[in-house]
């Protein structure tokens, strides 16, 4: 072997290493699976193949095709083959059955390619559909296989006028698939992680009761860049006396402990707030005050409220805060003002602070909406802003019905938010409607 000779064998090695790192950086760069293997199909070609293609097994086993790239784009259909494909059957015969129950690499030359008419089952005449679509000569067709579980498989082509795929590609395009899996793996267990962290969270929040006229109606949505349980609650219960309480809170930390401390302050506001029926502010001095002993180092906000019905049918809300942002009163014309009284420390700051209580009451057809600080906080923003949208959003939604009010206000506040967001809010009914009761109580008396 020559000089020259010895040169390509090294740039070759050094361009088949540079493409394994470069395939790595893909798929570890971002949490899409469907992104990652778009980005290393691209890499691949032209350098490797004329085409490449990856399907990847949903949940129930079906391949779908997630991504198909071409040296030249002309040739690829609209909407680019990708999609969900016929199941795999049963006794697998075309290379990519093979492939997804864990066969391979496997070489294919012209001889082993046939025609579309001689396939074997459905997801074999796909298979062959895109070979002599792609003008295909050789290809390869690999597992990609991740803590012994095949996760779908890479198929890359090159047609005629091309030097053909042989048995010396087939451990570079191993090495490939072990990448594309081990991304491919990351990203499936980082989405399980968060579906499991979310149903405990939501586990945790409770059912709202039943408040007669007074409509309830609440939403949690978790952190979109995290997997991990959070400590944003709300709550709502009727007590002894007949007051409807609601309640909102958050501990401070994204972890499993603010989500065991959540829980359990909330356990203890509910038993504090039914034996007692104190204002607001003496039930939240209680409760600084049992946080203090049981989490000396932990802070948490939270707005204690409830709300009655007065013997006139006007409703009144009697409410203090420790720390947490004030209540949005939104009017059936649309006026929106925050509820700013009754403000103090947060829990566990200090328990020996005085706390008050304000009362206000409340318009026919009102709504009260409370909410964590991840509806309204942007990185790099004043919070003056966030709470300035909020009620824009809140006064165009005035006469929405409740569960829309929240939708859209999730909808309209959330998007790509960072951090979990509780919300809880009530309407007061129509004056009339109140009215008639009371008529319908006098009479009967």
């Amino acid at each position: 072997m020559n000089d020259f000779e010895v040169d390509q064998v090294v740039q070759r090695a050094l361009d088949r290493l540079t493409l394994l790192a470069e395939t790595t950086t893909a798929m570890t760069s971002t949490l899409d699976s469907y992104a990652a293997v778009d980005r290393v199909c691209r890499m691949l070609v032209p350098q490797l193949a004329d085409w490449c293609a990856v399907d990847l097994l949903d949940d129930d086993g079906r391949p779908r095709r997630v991504s198909v790239v071409h040296r030249d784009p002309r040739i690829l259909p609209v909407g680019g083959l990708t999609g969900l494909l016929p199941a795999v059957p049963e006794n697998p015969v075309g290379p990519l059955s093979r492939a997804l129950i864990g066969a391979g690499p496997l070489l294919l030359t012209a001889a082993d390619i046939p025609s579309p008419d001689e396939a074997a089952d459905p997801l074999h005449a796909r298979e062959l559909e895109v070979f002599d679509q792609l003008g295909t000569q050789t290809a390869v067709v690999a597992p990609v296989r991740a803590r012994r579980q095949v996760l779908g498989a890479l198929t890359i082509g090159r047609s005629a006028d091309r030097a053909p795929l042989t048995e010396d590609d087939l451990a570079m395009v191993e090495d490939l698939t072990h990448r594309i899996a081990l991304g491919v793996d990351n990203a499936r267990l980082y989405r399980e992680t968060q579906h499991i962290a979310e149903r405990l969270q939501r586990s945790l929040l409770p059912t709202l009761p039943q408040a007669g006229p007074l409509r309830l109606a609440a939403r949690y949505a978790p952190a979109a860049t995290t997997a991990e349980v959070g400590g944003d609650w709300y709550d709502s219960f009727l007590l002894p006396n007949g007051s409807t309480t609601m309640i909102i809170g958050d501990v401070t930390g994204h972890d499993l402990r603010a989500a065991i401390t959540m829980s359990q302050l909330r356990n203890m506001l509910r038993g504090i707030g039914c034996d007692r029926q104190e204002p607001p502010g003496q039930i939240l001095s209680r409760l600084d005050l049992a946080h203090q002993s049981l989490y000396p180092h932990a802070t948490a906000t939270c707005l204690y409220t409830f709300l009655d019905e007065d013997d006139s049918g006007d409703w009144t809300i009697t409410y203090s805060s420790a720390g947490h942002l004030p209540p949005l009163l939104v009017t059936h014309e649309g006026d929106t003002r925050y509820l700013e009284g009754g403000r103090g420390l947060l829990l566990g700051v200090d328990p020996t602070c005085s706390r008050r209580h304000a009362i206000e009451t409340l318009p026919a057809r009102s709504t009260v909406l409370m909410y964590t600080d991840g509806l309204i906080e942007r990185r790099g923003e004043d919070l003056s802003h966030g709470m300035t949208r909020l009620r824009q959003h809140a006064a165009a939604l005035a006469r929405e019905d409740l569960d829309m009010f929240c939708d859209e206000i999730l909808a309209g506040m959330a998007t790509d938010h960072t951090d979990d967001i509780a919300l809880l809010v009530a309407r007061t009914p129509n004056r009339s409607q109140r009215s008639r009761r009371t008529h319908d109580q006098e009479k009967g008396r």
